[in-house]
């Protein structure tokens, strides 16, 4: 469970993509509380932005790898609603083009 968590490739199951999905939620509300709070380092907007890029890189990798289990491509995440699709949808059993299934590896 989260080994490679910036990169596209390979299938996470629906668990690790749900933690992946609250572990986002929290860093993000963390940091713009931050920067609500006038904290000094999180004052301008431009430090806000690169604070969150690699939350927003996560998210993103996290979703095309919890599409690939599904063996659907990665853009599929830009689909309105797909992200909740993707934590109730259960994966592909067994390999398919994007690596072995997750839930069954040793």
């Amino acid at each position: 469970m989260f080994k490679h968590i910036f990169s596209f490739s390979g299938r996470i199951r629906r668990s690790e993509y749900a933690i992946s999905v609250i572990m986002y939620i929290i860093a993000f509300v963390v940091t713009n509380m931050m920067a609500l709070m006038g904290m000094k380092h999180f004052r301008h907007t431009e430090n806000i932005m690169l604070a969150h890029f690699p939350l927003f890189w996560f998210l993103i990798a996290q979703g095309a790898k919890r599409c690939h289990d599904l063996d659907q491509p990665s853009w599929w995440q830009v689909v309105p609603f797909y992200g909740v699709w993707l934590l109730l949808k259960d994966g592909q059993a067994h390999q398919n083009r994007y690596g072995d299934d997750p839930k069954h590896r040793n």
